[in-house]
């Protein structure tokens, strides 16, 4: 948990740049969805959304980085390595939720992992799985996002 305001700050300038990178990159891909005018406007709200939180994370007053001792990352070992740490941040979000905070999930950060390990003096075996910006909620639009019904992204059986 990041709380000091100096290192919220200098995790906010590499977090801005890989935000950046990523816009440049096609972010959201809002134009993916032009013949979806409903899923279009979701996608463009969610690219001003994280546009300014790629311009702010360093002033959220606490990032947390979920991180987990890794030996070796190996491509045949992901789901072991990363089964119990993302379940745990995730159950973070919800409970920061019940509590009025809201989070974010972002992984940007991770283009830039080792200059982040190195701002926070992580030992080389310690590898970072996601960032959680945590603050409370000020506005008056907390609510559910739209989601597409559940038989166009669940399969059974076969695709």
């Amino acid at each position: 948990m990041v709380t000091d305001p100096g290192q919220r700050s200098a995790i906010g300038e590499v977090y801005r740049r890989a935000f950046r990178a990523y816009a440049a990159a096609g972010g959201t891909n809002a134009e993916r969805y032009a013949d979806d005018p409903a899923r279009q406007a979701t996608q463009l709200r969610v690219g001003a959304s994280a546009a300014w939180l790629g311009e702010h994370m360093g002033e959220v007053p606490v990032l947390v980085i979920a991180c987990r001792r890794i030996a070796k990352l190996s491509a045949g070992s992901q789901a072991d390595v990363w089964g119990s740490l993302l379940p745990a941040a995730w159950s973070y979000m919800l409970a920061a939720r019940a509590r009025r905070l809201g989070t974010a999930w972002t992984t940007l950060h991770l283009d830039h992992e080792a200059e982040v390990a190195a701002l926070l003096g992580l030992p080389e075996d310690i590898r970072q799985g996601v960032l959680i910006p945590t603050a409370y909620y000020t506005g008056e639009t907390f609510k559910a996002a739209p989601r597409q019904p559940l038989d166009t992204v669940l399969h059974l059986d076969r695709w």
